[in-house]
């Protein structure tokens, strides 16, 4: 069976995260980039979600989750967790959680 090149994978980013557009920022460069998913806040202070689509363009969310956000965020931190190769994408774009 022939790889799908798909990936997926679950970010957690931590600093000052809401209240400064970042969920409309990632969802932007999501959109942007061409890869699925969904971004969302956490009770906790954090932004929370998952990205899916070819590998070299999860590495590019990645680093932007990593590095730049929205332009009033300050990124002390982004987990990433569960990368795993899929079969198809489980979602129809990128969207925001509520």
């Amino acid at each position: 069976m022939a790889s799908s090149g798909l990936w997926a994978l679950d970010y957690e980013v931590y600093g000052d995260v809401q209240g400064v557009f970042f969920r409309k920022y990632t969802e932007d460069q999501g959109k942007k980039l061409g890869v699925v998913g969904w971004v969302k806040n956490t009770p906790y202070g954090t932004v929370t979600g998952q990205v899916q689509g070819p590998k070299e363009k999860i590495e590019i969310m990645k680093n932007w989750l990593r590095n730049v956000g929205s332009p009033m965020s300050r990124i002390d931190q982004a987990v990433f967790s569960n990368e795993r190769e899929i079969s198809t994408l489980e979602f129809p774009n990128f969207t925001t959680k509520y």
